[in-house]
C-alpha cells in the first residue's frame, strides 16, 4: 500500500464519482478504478459500493476514509516540519536528555542554540535511557544526550562521546560518613544500596556490576527507583546510599553529601545519540553547541 492509494481513495470517496475524482487527480478513469480495486484486494474487504453513475462508502469504507485522512494529514505535517527545519526556518527540535549527567552542559547548549536559531523551538524530554532510544527509533526525538550504553544498545544509531563524569557515593547529611572526604568501598558493605530501575536504566546496572566486581564487593540493592528525584528522596531519608555521577551536586544541593570512593569507579560516559542517517542542519548545530559547551566548561 502506498500513499497514492490513500489519496486516490479519499478523492473518490469525497466526489462519490470515479470520473470526477479522476479529473480532479489528473489520471485516467480506468487507472483510478484499478488502483482502488488493488487497494481493496490488499485490504481484503470492499471500501465502495458501486453503481452505474456513482459510488458509496461501505461501513468499512467510512472508517477507512477517516483513518486515511488522518494519515495523509500527519504526513503533510511531517514533511512541512522537516522541510522547515532542514532549510533553516522555524519548527521544533525534540531532544531527549538525562537530567543529572547533562546538568553542566545543557543550559549553556540551549542558550547558544537559541541565540543562533531563534526560530526553532527546542522541546526537552527528561527520559530514561530506554525511553530515549525508543523515542529515537520512532522518530519522536531527533537527538538524545544520555549515558552511553553498551554497543548492542546503540546498534542502528550513531553516537559521539561528549564528556566523562567521575562517580561518587551519595549519602544523607546525617550519615556516619557525611564528614568524610573519602570512603572505601568495603566500608559500604553494611549499608543498603539505592539504585535506579534496572528496566529503565540498564546501563546504570551494568556500571554497578563492573564496579563492584572490580572491588570484589557486592552491595545488596535494597530499592530501585524510576527517577533520580525519587532516588534522591530515598537517600536523603536515610534508606541507604547510591552511586551517582559527581554532577549530582548541582541537582541535590544541601540535601545530600557526595563523597569520593576508593577505589574510584570508572567514569560515566555521556554521549549524543541520533538515528543512523544524515543530521539535519538544526540537529548538527545543536550538537556543535553541546561540543562548545563542554570546551568552555570551567
Amino acid at each position: 500500500m502506498e500513499l497514492r492509494h490513500l489519496r486516490y481513495f479519499v478523492a473518490v470517496a469525497e466526489e462519490e464519482n470515479v470520473s470526477r475524482a479522476a479529473f480532479k487527480l489528473h489520471v485516467s478513469q480506468p487507472a483510478l478504478s484499478r488502483q482502488i480495486r488493488d487497494l481493496e484486494d490488499e485490504l481484503g474487504f470492499l471500501l465502495l459500493k458501486r453503481s452505474a453513475k456513482s459510488v458509496h462508502l461501505t461501513e468499512a469504507g467510512r472508517t477507512f476514509l477517516a483513518e486515511s485522512r488522518a494519515v495523509l494529514q500527519r504526513v503533510e505535517e511531517a514533511v512541512k516540519t522537516t522541510r522547515t527545519i532542514a532549510t533553516g526556518g522555524g519548527g521544533e527540535l525534540h531532544v531527549g536528555y538525562a537530567m543529572t549527567p547533562t546538568v553542566h552542559i545543557l543550559p549553556q547548549t540551549l542558550r547558544a542554540f537559541q541565540a543562533e536559531r531563534p526560530n526553532i523551538r527546542v522541546k526537552l524530554h527528561d527520559m530514561s535511557t530506554e525511553e530515549m532510544l525508543s523515542g529515537l527509533r520512532k522518530g519522536k526525538l531527533q537527538i538524545a544526550l544520555l549515558v552511553c550504553p553498551n554497543p548492542a544498545m546503540v546498534r542502528g544509531f550513531r553516537f559521539e562521546e561528549l564528556l566523562r563524569l567521575g562517580m561518587c557515593i551519595a549519602i544523607a547529611p546525617k550519615h556516619p560518613f557525611a564528614t568524610r572526604r573519602m570512603v572505601k568501598l568495603a566500608e559500604l558493605a553494611e549499608y543498603p544500596l539505592i539504585a535506579l530501575s534496572r528496566s529503565e536504566f540498564p546501563d546504570y546496572h551494568e556500571m554497578l556490576a563492573v564496579f563492584f566486581a572490580a572491588g570484589k564487593t557486592k552491595l545488596p540493592i535494597a530499592e530501585e527507583h524510576e527517577s533520580v528525584t525519587s532516588l534522591m528522596a530515598s537517600v536523603e531519608a536515610g534508606n541507604g546510599v547510591a552511586l551517582v555521577p559527581e554532577s549530582m551536586a548541582c541537582v541535590a544541593g544541601p540535601r545530600l553529601r557526595l563523597t569520593q570512593l576508593s577505589p574510584a569507579p570508572q567514569p560515566l560516559i555521556v554521549a549524543a545519540v541520533w538515528p543512523e542517517r544524515r543530521l539535519s542542519d538544526a540537529v548538527e548545530q545543536f550538537l556543535d553547541c553541546a561540543r562548545n559547551a563542554i570546551r568552555t566548561e570551567p
